[in-house]
């Protein structure tokens, strides 16, 4: 296994939009919060091994990424804590982008997962081609 860093780039949508959100309800604890995401996608390749990341798809040298994160400090595990991020791993370029940070109650829970499909679509017109969303 590889396990030279990934490069991490926060979007700017998703510093605009949920970031905020997170941010506000937790104020310090977020930043340490962001830390670990960082980190956690640096090492992108040792968490796709466990049950804290899931695979969702692969076009070419991208990957499409999904992340349980736990904000710091609360004693949730990340797979229950219902916060995620949607990635997306540049294999050539070794760059982890940070697409969308969100909590379930951030986005209508009926089916959260085309839901996050359609903010990526809207937003995301390359990835969209990429994995034909």
């Amino acid at each position: 296994m590889d396990q030279h860093k990934y490069k991490v780039v926060f979007e700017d949508f998703t510093k605009r939009h949920f970031i905020k959100n997170f941010e506000k309800k937790y104020k310090s604890q977020w930043n340490k919060t962001q830390d670990d995401i960082i980190f956690v996608c640096e090492h992108i390749e040792n968490m796709l091994l466990t049950k804290r990341a899931d695979l969702i798809s692969v076009a070419d040298n991208y990957r499409l990424v999904k992340l349980d994160f736990a904000i710091f400090g609360l004693k949730i595990s990340p797979k229950s804590s219902g916060n995620r991020c949607i990635l997306l791993l540049d294999d050539d370029m070794r760059i982890v982008k940070v697409l969308l940070v969100y909590s379930k109650n951030d986005i209508p829970t009926r089916n959260e997962t085309q839901e996050w499909k359609n903010i990526i679509k809207d937003q995301y017109p390359n990835i969209r081609e990429i994995f034909n969303l």
